[in-house]
């Protein structure tokens, strides 16, 4: 009995990409591509960057790796996009939800949580994410080998930079000493 008939190309490997060559061909689009998807051109640059990095870390399995690119940088930027809406709503939500059984607030009260909220939240949104990261980090209780392994950096680095966060915090939210 004969052996079955398989395809050449059932066994054959994934055809190898030149990343090289993909991107002299392929960079420029992309970009024009996704500063119009995007209309910020840090972001664009950001996103093609990622999806290049991608190509040399995961490379496509099909022959079309002009559209994977594209693919990989639409899903880059909504993914972004979709992060990006989630914190939005998180931090200027976060405020607002009290628990049914706590008792309501006097208005004048209320309002002065209010504004205190939003002066922290617009502190907070002045630090860069790492920093944000941190101290966010911290106040839940993380432990500083956590937060280096969250952040991607040493144990022995994390006071320091939570130090630096505080005092930048500290520089755009004056403290009233009356509050204290």
């Amino acid at each position: 009995m004969p052996a079955p008939r398989t395809s050449a190309h059932a066994h054959a490997a994934p055809a190898r990409v030149d990343p090289a060559a993909l991107f002299d061909a392929h960079h420029a689009a992309l970009f024009r591509y996704l500063v119009r998807l995007t209309g910020d051109t840090d972001l664009a640059h950001d996103a093609a960057q990622e999806a290049f990095v991608r190509l040399v870390t995961t490379p496509p399995r099909n022959e079309h790796p002009r559209a994977w690119l594209f693919t990989v940088a639409t899903n880059v930027v909504r993914a972004w996009s979709n992060t990006r809406q989630r914190r939005h709503s998180l931090l200027s939500g976060a405020g607002e939800r009290l628990p049914l059984g706590d008792p309501l607030p006097d208005p004048e009260q209320h309002a002065m949580a209010a504004a205190t909220r939003a002066a922290v939240r617009d502190a907070l949104q002045s630090l860069n994410e790492r920093e944000r990261t941190i101290l966010l980090m911290r106040e839940e209780g993380f432990t500083h080998r956590e937060i280096a392994e969250a952040t991607g950096t040493t144990t022995a680095s994390v006071g320091t930079m939570i130090a630096r966060a505080l005092d930048r915090l500290a520089a755009v939210l004056p403290l009233d000493v009356d509050d204290v």
